[in-house]
Formats: structure tokens, sequence, C-alpha cells
């Protein structure tokens, strides 16, 4: 799975499959989660995660859910969508990406 257009984007995009095991990770990614191992393809998302977070990906695996939140760590602020992605209309697995968003970040209302 090697999606090259998302290799050099400036967004961490994480794919993993229904047993939440690793099978895409971007640059950004690599280097987002640089503190869990060097090589995370075919290890566990549950091995990077609290409980509360585990169960939260066992959820989303299990009903399709989203999981769409912002976070602010060590001034830098991101907002995490992680969804199912699916093939032939079943869940296959988990997509997260994770954006930097600039502090003072516009937000507009549109008509």
């Amino acid at each position: 799975m090697e999606p090259i257009w998302t290799e050099n984007l400036n967004i961490a995009i994480t794919v993993c499959n229904t047993k939440a095991d690793i099978l895409y990770m971007n640059a950004k990614s690599k280097a987002t989660f640089a503190k869990y191992g060097e090589d995370l393809l075919n290890k566990s998302l549950y091995n990077c995660h609290g409980e509360a977070s585990s169960e939260k990906i066992r959820q989303m695996l299990s009903d399709g859910s989203e999981n769409i939140y912002t976070i602010e760590k060590a001034g830098v602020k991101k907002i995490i969508v992680q969804m199912p992605w699916k093939q032939d209309e079943l869940i296959a697995g988990l997509v997260e990406l994770s954006i930097e968003l600039p502090i003072d970040m516009p937000h507009f209302v549109r008509k």
C-alpha cells in the first residue's frame, strides 16, 4: 500500500487493517510516531495507545464510526480525523489524518 502522492504531504497519514496492524505511514506519520519505534509497519496500533484510545479504535473498527477532534500539545494545535476505510462495502481498517493547525487559524462561517 504505497500511495506516492501522500509521502511528502505535511500531514501525518496512518492506515491500519481490521486487526489494527499498521499498513502504511507516510513520512510525516513516521516522524510523528518515531518515539514508538523506527519501523511500525505491521505493528499494532494498540501498542501506541492507552486503554481508552484502544477501546475507541475497537469501536470504530466494529461499527464504522468516526472520531474527529482537535488537540493541543507542546504549543502545537492539531485536528485528528480517524475514520474507517472500506473494501467491497466492508470495513477494512482505519485511516488517521493528523493535521497541524495555526494557533490563530481564522474561522469563516459562509452562507
